[in-house]
């Protein structure tokens, strides 16, 4: 068996016995030891192979409760098949429209099975109408357990990661075991857990890569204690994270830039000293975006009363085709920020450093990037110019990785598509530097706004946008408008509560107008203000730029 599967299994027979995964937090939680999720693991492995399931099948999972999506998916590499986490619909999205996107994705990976389970149960219905063949996880659940797991080698898929672009155009990161067993490994070796007292809590969701492999497959893998709640029992209570790890000594833990914001803010208004005790946390992880410093300061600031220590927060750079994780910091060294000049980063691609004396620093001469540690064992990085070759220590060009856990490719609608040039390199379309071997990135290629030779990063337009009085934090867009032509521009895309009184919408665009110039000396040819909840996201809870330009075309157009 795979080098993944193996550990697993030895995992479940030994310290799994003791260690294991809480749920139903906060109204009934139940604990499960590792041993226990593998033993229904073993019967719905039993089920899937006696249902005629094939060794390398394909098999999509549509489940939000955690205590049955970790036995289906460990039961599901069991029995030799690979994993896809289907995007869940919402309250708001149109049933008729996501089931015509899960059949497109279901025949681009090749899958003839969706494993359903809570909440998720009630859209059998919609699956049955659209010919979706499915079969419920607690149906799986009684079968006779499989003796031993089905032989695959390190080159079969074990997931088949969908990305956070359009649903119409649904796009697979192939990982193979090989792939998985390499970079679960190289994180817990540069964290360094230890298995037998580091508790992990998380709520992100498992049909994100940080989710699935980072917050589910490595503590069951490796037999790490775990706290897991689903994204909407965060957002419903975001104090109920920092609840838990005060609860059950949360050591480690993660999240995107808003989720450290939200809570931050909270936490500054609690008025108990010992409403909670975050000591125990060493690794509060920060990745998959531009870190915002301003938010990991409010956070850090905010815990510090609860004993908290500020070195616990952890970037990292990662991204679903290299597994999960590329790069961490330094433990327990917190936020290091490189501060650079603006002007050489926009007009000359190079990130020059600015003294910790120089009175430039604080005003928007400068621009800052979080220092996010050097690549994990097993992958290599590269920074490459336009002309494909490579740069050297701080000089800006697109990232390039290499390595064990890189995906070989990717499944599309039309077919595979594969990823590594004939070196092994993968072009991850991230703009960054390399600061003594460690990585900053300063953003995304396809995002960056290009105005009379000048390199502007979406990151410093939305920062600027989120610092006005009344920009709902971490909820402003800025999109390119008429990309690669000589008239190139941007917008300013954000929510608030003043959206729908036209007067106040007016003062507040002056206000973002004003402060964006003073930012990036450059004016946004358009500012939308839209109300709670109209900003695109992925499911990470990302803003979507490019969905966000594309859906507001029309009225970024008639605002300006």
């Amino acid at each position: 068996m795979s080098r993944f599967v193996e550990t697993m299994v030895a995992t479940a027979n030994a310290g799994g016995r003791q260690r294991g995964m809480v749920t139903g937090e906060p109204t009934e939680p139940v604990r499960r030891t590792w041993s226990e999720v593998h033993e229904r693991a073993r019967s719905l492995a039993g089920g899937l192979v006696q249902g005629g399931l094939e060794p390398g099948a394909a098999v999509a999972v549509l489940a939000g409760a955690p205590e049955l999506i970790a036995p289906t998916v460990q039961g599901t590499w069991l029995a030799g098949g690979s994993v896809t986490m289907l995007h869940q619909p919402t309250p708001r999205t149109d049933l008729a429209q996501w089931a015509d996107d899960t059949l497109t994705v279901l025949r681009m990976i090749g899958s003839r099975l969706v494993l359903l389970g809570e909440p998720f149960d009630q859209l059998a219905p919609v699956l049955a109408e659209h010919g979706i063949e499915y079969r419920m996880i607690t149906d799986l659940v009684d079968f006779e357990p499989l003796a031993e797991p089905v032989e695959v080698d390190e080159d079969a898929l074990a997931l088949l990661q969908l990305t956070s672009g359009s649903t119409a155009e649904p796009k697979a990161v192939k990982i193979t075991h090989g792939n998985l067993y390499s970079n679960i490994t190289a994180m817990v070796e540069r964290a360094e857990f230890d298995f037998t007292r580091d508790v992990m809590v998380s709520w992100l969701p498992t049909f994100h890569d940080m989710g699935m492999v980072g917050f589910l497959t490595v503590p069951m893998t490796f037999g790490v204690e775990l706290v897991k709640i689903t994204p909407a029992e965060f957002l419903t209570g975001p104090l109920l994270w920092p609840e838990l790890i005060s609860k059950y000594g949360g050591t480690t833990t993660a999240a995107p830039n808003f989720a450290y914001a939200i809570v931050g803010r909270r936490l500054a208004r609690v008025d108990d000293d010992d409403a909670y005790d975050l000591s125990s946390l060493r690794i509060a992880l920060n990745g998959a975006e531009p870190i915002d410093p301003g938010a990991v300061q409010a956070f850090t600031d905010a815990g510090a009363r609860f004993k908290m220590p500020a070195e616990c927060v952890f970037p990292a750079y990662g991204l679903a085709e290299a597994t999960l994780a590329v790069s961490f910091a330094p433990l327990f060294t917190g936020l290091t920020v490189d501060v650079i000049e603006a002007e050489a980063l926009e007009a000359d691609n190079r990130a020059v450093p600015v003294p910790e004396d120089d009175p430039r620093r604080g005003t928007d001469a400068v621009r800052g990037f979080a220092v996010l540690g050097r690549p994990l064992n097993g992958l290599e990085a590269r920074i490459v110019g336009d002309d494909g070759r490579p740069r050297a220590d701080r000089e800006v060009g697109e990232i390039q990785l290499r390595g064990e856990a890189v995906t070989p490719g990717y499944l599309t609608v039309d077919g595979p598509v594969d990823t590594q040039d004939a070196d092994g390199w993968f072009a991850t379309g991230d703009l960054g530097y390399l600061v003594d071997g460690q990585i900053a990135i300063c953003g995304r290629a396809k995002d960056v706004i290009i105005l009379g030779g000048r390199n502007v990063y979406p990151t410093d337009i939305e920062r600027a946008t989120d610092a006005v009085d009344g920009v709902r934090a971490g909820n402003a867009v800025a999109v390119r408008l008429d990309a690669g032509t000589r008239r190139e521009r941007f917008a300013v895309v954000l929510e608030s509560t003043v959206a729908g009184d036209a007067e106040a919408e007016a003062e507040l665009a002056r206000q973002v107008t004003a402060r964006v110039r003073e930012a990036v000396d450059a004016r946004p040819y358009s500012v939308l203000v839209l109300p709670k909840g109209s900003l695109p996201k992925t499911p990470s809870g990302k803003v979507r730029r490019a969905a966000t330009a594309e859906e507001y075309r029309e009225r970024i157009e008639a605002h300006a």
